[in-house]
């Protein structure tokens, strides 16, 4: 019994000073610092790309945003890849004003994929662009983004995540959710992470990347979460990532729950198979580069699941603990309840938190807030499930709110 308590001492430190960290860490979101000085002025040439499997409901709006960027015309071009499309994507997608690639290969389907296979060929035509963007179909974007990312590398910034906002925060307590976990991320992980000098991560959508940077291998990934592998890679050479609160992109969540569920799955299996890939990598780089940034890396991958797992360990060490010692079953509930509630009401606070300094309004996110432990739970769940079996099959998600830019504005 003497080694059970000892165990879980252990594990109750190791748990309390991973998260005292998050905590500090975050804090450093609130300090607004000077803004970087300007290297060189210049007005860069993007690319700016968009795989797309059949999202003829979404492609439009994207598209119209893109065009009337505030940023001259000459200076950017439109790229499409209709990927695998049955549909009429490409043909939308043209006549909005993009230009479309057809791409056709029903072994390899996923974005990764197909920004391989894109920028492989822009690579060897040597494109003349500076740097290029990534959206998802269903994004719309800010009409000030360009502008925003041609000053973050004219700063010198070489990948560069904007602000991932949710054009549907208010359909379901689903998309709620999905928009309150962003908001979190970006001001608490993101900018906090960019404020204090480690790395933001790339973030799915809504980022730009120096075209440079990825000429010596192309877009080289091979997991189902190709942006947060892009990311980790970039934190082992000792490159930071940075961010642009003002690059704002919007974009649409799952309204229903077993299409979230399938979401979530995915990400938290590319989580797990960036975890056995880049963990020993990120370890090493640790111990080379003996930088905070490389250490809060590797915080981030074992941050999840491996953490996940001590957290069930302790859980199940105290009910061994307890039982042994002759608890009630009435103990034992109000100890639980002691974790639980605070797990449950802390969620809403922070969330609500965010929505006061970023200005967001809470009355339409009432049943949101409420539902968001539920949100965050169901994703404890997936982690469990995804310890056991994992699906990396891609599995597409529908996208079906053709929502214009001034109306999210």
């Amino acid at each position: 019994m003497e080694y059970l308590y000892m165990l879980q001492q252990a594990l109750v430190w190791i748990i309390t000073i991973f998260w005292i960290y998050q905590l500090v860490i975050s804090i450093c979101s609130l300090v607004k610092l000077k803004d970087k000085p300007i290297l060189e002025e210049k007005v860069n040439r993007f690319m700016m790309i968009i795989p797309a499997h059949n999202e003829e409901n979404v492609i439009a709006p994207l598209v119209e945003s893109l065009t009337k960027q505030n940023y001259p015309k000459d200076c950017y071009d439109i790229f499409v890849i209709a990927d695998n499309c049955t549909d009429n994507t490409a043909k939308i997608a043209e006549q909005s004003g993009a230009k479309v690639v057809k791409r056709f290969d029903e072994e390899h389907k996923t974005k990764g994929y197909a920004l391989q296979w894109f920028l492989d060929q822009k690579i060897k035509e040597d494109a003349p662009y500076d740097a290029f963007c990534i959206f998802d179909a269903d994004n719309i974007v800010d009409s000030n983004f360009l502008k925003a990312m041609n000053k973050k590398l004219c700063q010198g910034e070489d990948v560069v995540q904007g602000y991932r906002d949710i054009k549907n925060p208010t359909d379901s307590w689903v998309s709620a959710g999905y928009a309150i976990f962003y908001w979190t991320m970006n001001r608490f992980y993101h900018l906090a992470r960019y404020n204090v000098g480690l790395s933001p991560l790339i973030n799915g959508t809504g980022f730009m990347v120096r075209f440079d940077v990825i000429k010596p291998e192309g877009w080289n990934t091979k997991t189902l979460t190709e942006d947060i592998e892009f990311s980790l890679k970039r934190i082992i050479n000792g490159k930071k990532l940075g961010w642009a609160t003002d690059a704002i992109v919007y974009d649409e969540q799952p309204v229903g729950f077993k299409q979230s569920w399938k979401q979530r799955t995915r990400w938290t299996v590319g989580h797990i198979q960036c975890m056995g890939e880049y963990t020993k990598p990120l370890a090493a780089a640790v111990k080379e580069h003996k930088t905070m940034m490389n250490f809060d890396g590797l915080l981030y991958i074992i941050g999840s699941i491996p953490m996940f797992i001590l957290t069930l360990v302790l859980l199940a060490l105290n009910f061994v603990i307890y039982s042994v010692n002759g608890m009630t079953g009435a103990d034992l509930v109000i100890n639980c309840l002691r974790y639980l509630i605070p797990t449950f009401l802390l969620p809403i606070a922070t969330a609500i938190l965010i929505m006061i300094l970023d200005k967001k309004p809470i009355k339409p996110m009432i049943k949101g807030l409420i539902c968001y432990p539920l949100f965050l739970g169901s994703w404890l769940l997936i982690n469990f499930k995804c310890l056991f079996k994992r699906d990396t099959s891609w599995d597409k998600i529908d996208h079906v709110r053709n929502v214009k830019i001034n109306e999210v504005n």
